[in-house]
């Protein structure tokens, strides 16, 4: 890959952090823009999830007070997180590139799916709240691992099917419920690279490029989140996802 691709795709992870930053769906770019440069499905999700997952450090350092009084329900939740992230990046891994790239359409199809609802189920969680205080859903746990199999196989719109799960199944007021969240995507991510790291298929050179891409990019997008419309923001990133898979699906179909 000449130097204007490692360009293209640090510009495309500062674009996915500042996405991210901002309500979701930075996978969104960054994937296709490593399809784009050449690199194979595989490498290309696997370099993308190790090259992203630092992003989550950050928004669950900010926001840790919000983890006071969950300690009860976190071992089990981490547990089953990790858990199915491994379970998704082993379920990569196996996976042939023509594989992967023939269901890249409905991977991307379900991420931009899900960040266009997220503002009804933001609404929906946030009134089912109000319940608070009874126990844990019974179901919580294995939905959990059901969730991160999908965040360590792809991991676009794991944020919003996570935050689904956990409005549902802990009944807690919803911002402490995206605490919750970010957690646990986290430990999905981390598991997942951690495994990446060893299939040889992670592009390093793109990999750490793309990291410092996606913190910068996290840093504005935070700095411009009290200044944006995220509704608004919402809409043009799913119109791009929208374009995207279609654009893909015409390809590989």
């Amino acid at each position: 890959m000449d130097a204007l691709g490692y360009v293209g795709a640090t510009v495309a992870a500062v674009a996915g952090g500042a996405i991210n930053a901002l309500g979701g769906g930075g996978t969104l770019v960054t994937f296709p823009a490593l399809i784009g440069l050449g690199v194979p499905s595989v490498a290309a999700n696997m370099t993308n999830t190790v090259a992203l997952s630092v992003g989550h450090v950050g928004g669950t350092w900010a926001q840790r007070d919000g983890l006071h009084g969950q300690r009860h329900r976190l071992t089990r939740l981490l547990v089953a997180g990790a858990v199915g992230g491994l379970a998704g990046a082993l379920l990569l891994n196996s996976t042939s590139d023509e594989r992967l790239r023939q269901i890249i359409p409905v991977l991307l199809g379900a991420a931009t799916l899900l960040l266009a609802l997220q503002p009804t189920l933001r609404h929906r969680l946030g009134r089912h709240a109000a319940g608070e205080g009874r126990p844990d859903a019974v179901w919580l746990v294995p939905a959990v691992a059901g969730a991160a199999v999908y965040g360590g196989y792809f991991g676009a719109g794991l944020g919003v099917m996570l935050l689904a799960v956990l409005g549902l199944g802990v009944h807690e007021p919803l911002n402490r419920a995206n605490v919750l969240k970010q957690l646990l995507a986290l430990a999905i991510n981390l598991v997942a690279a951690v495994f990446f790291v060893f299939t040889g298929e992670v592009w390093w050179g793109l990999a750490g490029l793309m990291a410092a891409g996606s913190l910068v990019g996290g840093v504005f997008g935070g700095l411009l989140a009290g200044r944006l419309d995220p509704d608004r923001f919402r809409v043009v990133v799913v119109a791009v996802g929208a374009v995207i898979t279609v654009v893909y699906a015409l390809r590989v179909w």
